[in-house]
């Protein structure tokens, strides 16, 4: 059971976790789901939000801005998750 674990996890990156998140969703909101196989979909969405979140908080890190200096050269900065969302806001 373990070794399958593992494998899951190997095979498991950020767009097959989202796809998976939008098809427990679905079956969620179908409304046929019994109960307990609803809470058991319920955790596992759960478990891969947080696994989401993880990978988006890494990217977040290693994500760096390409600017132009006073001297007119490119250099880079840590990315700034405040100022982009001002930048961004209509």
């Amino acid at each position: 059971m373990s070794k399958n674990k593992n494998n899951k996890e190997e095979t498991l990156n950020f767009e097959t976790a989202i796809k998976r998140i939008e098809a427990i969703v679905q079956e969620l909101e179908n409304g046929n789901t019994p109960l307990e196989d609803s809470l058991k979909l319920f955790e596992d969405g759960m478990k891969l939000i947080r696994y989401c979140q993880q990978k988006l908080d890494e990217v977040e890190k290693r994500v760096e801005l390409l600017i132009k200096n006073e001297n007119g050269e490119f250099e880079t900065k840590p990315f700034d998750p405040n100022i982009a969302r001002t930048n961004t806001q209509v």
